[in-house]
């Protein structure tokens, strides 16, 4: 779906994205990023540190967050900013299951140049772990 500036006003939606992460996850995001912190993968040294465990890298997080928005756009070159704020960790489990990253959005403005600034809600079990989270869009 690509987001044309006629389609959309202040106060649309995002379609609502939960994004399911697991240890799996995190390795590979290790991997790729370069960050083997290992509050990353090992419970022992998270704890140690005060964390109830294990967490998931924050620049994953906010990627998730971005993932929302492209997939909202149509278009991962649409998004010409993002911002966040880290607020809370997201605690993956050692499980099959891992944790929920749920994101929402609504278009917050309408900016004089053909963009918008989205803002999103980023949580996972419940609580919110991104703040001041939004994304600027051009649209088509």
């Amino acid at each position: 779906m690509s987001v044309g500036a006629g389609s959309i006003e202040v106060g649309s939606e995002l379609p609502e994205q939960v994004f399911r992460v697991t240890r799996a996850d995190l390795v590979r995001y290790a991997g790729a990023s370069g960050d083997f912190n290992p509050i990353h993968w090992n419970d022992r040294t998270a704890t140690a540190v005060g964390l109830p465990g294990v967490i998931a890298h924050g620049m994953f997080t906010m990627a998730l967050a971005g993932r929302a928005v492209t997939a909202w756009t149509g278009d991962p070159s649409a998004v010409v900013e993002q911002h966040v704020r880290f607020g809370r960790p997201v605690v993956v489990p050692d499980d099959d299951e891992g944790a929920e990253v749920t994101v929402r959005g609504k278009v917050g403005a309408l900016l004089d140049d053909g963009r918008a600034r989205v803002d999103l809600t980023v949580t996972s079990g419940g609580d919110k772990v991104l703040s001041l989270a939004r994304a600027v869009v051009t649209l088509a």
